[in-house]
């Protein structure tokens, strides 16, 4: 499916993560891959931005989603969020992403997608976390579910081994949806 290119996604670096060209040119790519829209890197909020819980030592997420969704450009369809600090909902202890489901935000936390690497291993393995969860919230705000295939990368995770176990790719169901959400959004 080729998406309507007048439209945007944007990648929202939350503080210093914008000097990591490299993890975010990766993450554009795939992006545009897996979705077809083009890719723009656009600071919306920064660290001090976030509110910290107190209590838990870690930032709500759905708070953020809010922002973000509020924030983004005019042209951009979606806009995804790529911050360094701990992000929680209520009822977990803690989330790599969270989506609006069907809305425009999403966001992905890599606080905790180097556990378990050694420092050889740490790069590649980092980034391929880093980009699947990316696209796992993206195809929430395209109106994706948690998928019960354990391959297709909108499978729920409850750990680095689950988002290591699953592929890159939506199983051929998810793939189908997502080509019939991105038809609505652009008219056809």
């Amino acid at each position: 499916m080729i998406a309507p290119r007048e439209h945007t996604i944007v990648i929202s670096p939350i503080s210093d993560l914008d000097a990591d060209t490299a993890l975010l040119d990766r993450v554009g790519r795939e992006v545009d891959r897996v979705f077809g829209f083009q890719t723009e890197v656009v600071t919306l909020l920064e660290e001090r931005d976030l509110h910290l819980d107190e209590v838990r030592m870690q930032y709500h997420s759905t708070p953020i989603l809010e922002k973000l969704s509020a924030l983004a450009p005019p042209k951009a369809i979606k806009v995804l969020a790529i911050t360094k600090v701990d992000l929680f909902i209520p009822i977990l202890t803690h989330v790599y992403g969270e989506a609006q489901l069907g809305g425009k935000a999403c966001i992905i936390s890599i606080h905790r997608l180097n556990e378990g690497l050694s420092s050889r291993l740490i790069t590649e393995t980092y980034h391929h976390r880093i980009v699947k969860e990316a696209i796992h919230e993206l195809g929430h705000t395209f109106k994706l579910r948690h998928c019960r295939d354990q391959t297709c990368i909108m499978h729920y995770c409850h750990s680095v081994k689950d988002v290591d176990r699953k592929s890159n790719q939506l199983c051929r169901y998810c793939k189908i949806l997502l080509d019939d959400e991105i038809k609505k959004l652009a008219g056809k």
